[in-house]
């Protein structure tokens, strides 16, 4: 007897089956089938040796997610349909459950927060180092695209407040923010290595470049391009600065002092050019007069609030202060963003991080200070009637202004940078910038 042949009916239905049978086992997120997971962890962790972890649980809860529970929740929130929908693969703890929205989170955050690696991570969770590779990739896709709200130039409302808010405690008329940077510092494969990544200290690193507004939320920042760059390359490379040239960036309504109108512009250091929107310092050596002094002074204490900025981030996500060993170039940048998103939410959700976690001295320590010594004619004359305004509305005086306090072996340095809005690669990195 012939072999029984089946039918082609039956194996269409089998393979309909089959394929049917493949879409089910996309696990949903399980609300039931895993323990507190914060219980755990903090049964686990919170009396690890050498660390200085607060005995109130809610402080502990910030001391390692760098973020109040409320806050938490409301980044959970932002994240979870993408963590639902598009689960990785293998998110099983060792006890064989799946892992909650929370929990992957919880992971992501703390892989952020501390720079330790993977499988340290992973052993304070009871996952494995893949699932932490996993869970904090995407978490970060997930913020990158649902927090972009949180990370925008103002609108023209919300930047009169701004300039508001700069002349009260500063005293600088129609000022928009301060621009600072700083680099983050990779180890590289033999093969990509180039002298574009390699510093002026001799390190491997990638820039980042923050405006702030006076409450030190990141208002635009540049990421992705090499540390071998010079500031003016790097200014005349950024979208930010092609907007303001182009009269579309720091284009609010004007001011007139003494008779001179003055623009909108924002406060940079020494290793910036002297633009009509970007106001430095005058040179320090041979200072003489009260008038280039007290304007100085001033400066100086408002464009503190870009370093203060840059310190509190890479001292709150530690990832970004540690040596990165071989990170993808291409992904760093989107890290690099999640961490800002994640500054600002903290900021614009009322919290406050916990002391412990903050940096002493600067945020680019070991690196020197910058110089640049060019110039626009318009610039240099705005900065002569602030200069002026000072002394003819607000006195030589100094005593009003809001200082920042720093650390007291704080020595100024300046780094350098500059941003836009989109995602592109050119070579082998990934330049990130953002505006809105």
């Amino acid at each position: 007897m012939a072999p029984f042949k089946k039918s082609k009916k039956t194996k269409k239905s089998s393979n309909k089956f089959k394929k049917n049978k493949s879409l089910c086992v996309v696990p949903v997120e399980p609300r039931v089938n895993e323990p507190d997971w914060w219980v755990c962890f903090w049964h686990k962790n919170s009396t690890t040796p050498g660390l200085s972890i607060p005995s109130n649980e809610e402080e502990g809860f910030k001391y390692f997610f760098r973020v109040a529970k409320r806050t938490f929740d409301y980044i959970c929130s932002l994240v979870r349909e993408d963590l639902v929908s598009r689960p990785p693969s293998g998110l099983i703890n060792i006890e064989g459950r799946l892992l909650s929205v929370e929990k992957q989170v919880a992971i992501a955050l703390r892989r952020l927060a501390s720079g330790e690696s993977q499988v340290s991570v992973g052993a304070s969770f009871g996952v494995g180092q893949s699932t932490v590779s996993q869970v904090t990739w995407r978490f970060i896709e997930a913020l990158e695209e649902r927090a972009k709200h949180h990370l925008m130039w103002p609108d023209s409302n919300r930047m009169e407040e701004i300039k508001s808010k700069f002349e009260a405690l500063f005293g600088l008329p129609n000022c928009c923010g301060a621009i600072d940077a700083t680099h983050i510092i990779m180890t590289l494969p033999a093969v990509e290595t180039s002298d574009d990544w390699c510093d002026q200290e001799s390190n491997y690193s990638m820039f980042l470049q923050g405006i702030v507004d006076h409450e030190m939320r990141f208002l635009d920042i540049v990421t992705g391009w090499p540390g071998g760059m010079s500031v003016s390359r790097l200014l005349k490379c950024s979208g930010f600065f092609r907007l303001c040239e182009a009269g579309n960036r720091l284009n609010g309504s004007t001011r007139t002092l003494s008779g001179q109108e003055m623009r909108e512009f924002i406060v940079g250091g020494v290793a910036y050019p002297l633009l009509p929107w970007l106001i430095t310092p005058y040179e320090s050596n041979g200072l003489s007069s009260s008038k280039s002094t007290n304007f100085n002074a001033r400066h100086e204490v408002a464009r503190l609030l870009a370093v203060r900025a840059l310190l509190k981030l890479k001292g709150s996500w530690r990832i970004l202060n540690k040596v990165m060993w071989r990170p993808d170039k291409r992904k760093l940048p989107s890290i690099i963003l999640v961490c800002c998103l994640l500054h600002n939410i903290i900021i614009d959700n009322g919290d406050q991080l916990h002391p412990e976690v903050a940096l002493s001295g600067h945020h680019d320590s070991g690196y020197g200070e910058q110089c640049c010594n060019q110039f626009d004619p318009i610039g240099e004359t705005m900065r002569e009637n602030i200069a002026k305004y000072f002394l003819q509305n607000i006195g030589g005086g100094f005593g009003h202004v809001v200082g920042c306090s720093m650390a007291e072996n704080y020595k100024p340095r300046v780094i350098f940078f500059f941003p836009t809005y989109g995602f592109s690669c050119n070579n082998s990195a990934a330049k990130l910038n953002l505006h809105s």
